[in-house]
């Protein structure tokens, strides 16, 4: 089989990358790409000859996702940057996330694809508040695995003193949020230690590198499609002359095949008669783009469910998690819009519970004013007609939903409904 041909049966694990700011985040990316042999011939001699102008002594391996930080340097607003590379067992998709506070909105967007979190720590400092907000965005999504890279062991002169106080402070953060799974490795991005060779400086260390717990994650398949069947229609397609209507929607969750009977609005059914794709098909997943054709002639529009038995309550109040995204604050009383789905309604916030304190892990902030920039909290919702919500599930199959503004469109937050804070 050709190189090519097995790339492509190889399977797909997709990581983010996430740490505060000087963490040498963009240094152990860099040394993914290049000690998995995933830098370009010309890549890899531009970066010898920069990092010979600069003075550096060897390799500077952040000149390889340098863009980033030469963007922020001109004050463009920066987003999650995608990384690919590749071994002899499988391939990856790597979300490369700032560092900075005031970007965890992109960092929950770099998560919320993901299957592990690689969290870098400079041994230096050990679990800051960044730490915990980056563990907590993990929590709230779902995420099962999260590797600890305790960076910058080189430092400490490789102590692994240093290393387990951080890893006992880190994995009681990790246990009170619930997360399933997590490891710790020691590590020096700078040097290569423990990356993706073993290290010859910590003989106390006997665990994989951070490369061999990636390439063993089990690669999750069909989370959302063991879900019961939900699609949110996009648009409804008539043709009068021929009496077509079809309800065009992505499925995103649970499947579908011709024959099965779906529920809608009302507490009516049907029975799907033809599933439409470029080519008739007799069943489909999630992820799937579709047109659904019913037995019954029903008067439904953009927006409304088509689901399987499991098909959630219709609620006009719910509580939820949110991360705000913008610099407009939410609080109690405005009217927002609050998009679930294809469905667009207006809601307001009946109360804000409470918000995560991340200087102070045990107690958080118990009725504030308002949800700022990047704060995590609970709030209840109301709505103004309505909504078949359910809790989230399956990294956002379901259950989530976004804030918008009612003048500008501008979107406000992200929430899950149904989470509460840890």
């Amino acid at each position: 089989m050709s190189s090519v041909a097995t790339l492509k049966t190889r399977e797909t694990l997709r990581l983010c990358t996430a740490g505060s700011v000087d963490d040498g985040k963009s240094t152990f990316v860099g040394r993914l790409l290049h000690d998995t042999k995933s830098v370009l011939a010309d890549q890899l001699e531009s970066m010898e000859k920069s990092s010979k102008d600069r003075g550096f002594d060897g390799l500077d391996l952040s000149l390889l996702v340098d863009g980033l930080r030469a963007e922020r340097e001109q004050g463009i607003t920066i987003d999650v940057a995608y990384r690919y590379f590749a071994t002899d067992k499988r391939t990856f998709i790597l979300a490369d996330t700032p560092g900075h506070v005031q970007y965890t909105r992109n960092t929950v967007t770099g998560m919320s694809t993901s299957q592990v979190v690689v969290v870098l720590i400079d041994a230096r400092h050990g679990v800051v508040e960044q730490t915990r907000r980056h563990l907590n965005v993990a929590a709230l999504l779902g995420v099962r695995h999260v590797i600890l890279a305790v960076n910058k062991i080189d430092l400490v002169d490789f102590s692994e003193s240093v290393f387990r106080d951080i890893e006992a402070d880190f994995t009681a953060v990790a246990d009170r949020l619930g997360i399933e799974d997590t490891s710790a490795v020691p590590i020096s991005a700078l040097r290569g230690d423990n990356v993706v060779e073993p290290s010859a400086n910590m003989p106390w260390y006997e665990g994989p590198t951070v490369l061999e717990l990636l390439e063993s994650y089990p690669v999750a398949h069909g989370r959302a499609t063991e879900l019961d069947f939900r699609l949110p229609i996009q648009y409804v397609i008539r043709e009068h002359a021929s009496d077509y209507r079809g309800y065009a929607g992505r499925i995103e969750a649970g499947s579908v095949k011709v024959g099965d009977t779906v529920y809608l609005d009302g507490g009516r059914t049907s029975t799907v008669t033809h599933i439409d794709r470029p080519e008739p098909a007799e069943s489909a997943v999630n992820g799937d783009s579709v047109v659904l054709r019913l037995a019954d002639d029903i008067d439904l529009a953009r927006g409304d469910l088509i689901s399987g038995s499991q098909r959630p309550e219709a609620v006009r109040s719910f509580e939820a998690t949110v991360v705000a995204l913008t610099e407009k604050d939410l609080r109690v009383g405005p009217m927002y819009k609050i998009r679930y789905g294809s469905k667009v309604v207006k809601g307001r916030i009946t109360a804000i519970e409470r918000a995560l304190d991340l200087d102070n892990v045990a107690d958080d902030v118990l009725e504030p004013e308002k949800v700022a920039l990047n704060d995590i909290a609970h709030i209840n919702v109301e709505v103004a007609e309505e909504l078949p919500v359910e809790d989230y599930a399956a990294r956002g199959a379901v259950g989530n939903f976004l804030v918008t503004d009612s003048s500008t469109g501008n979107t406000l937050a992200a929430g899950l409904i149904g989470h509460r804070l840890r």
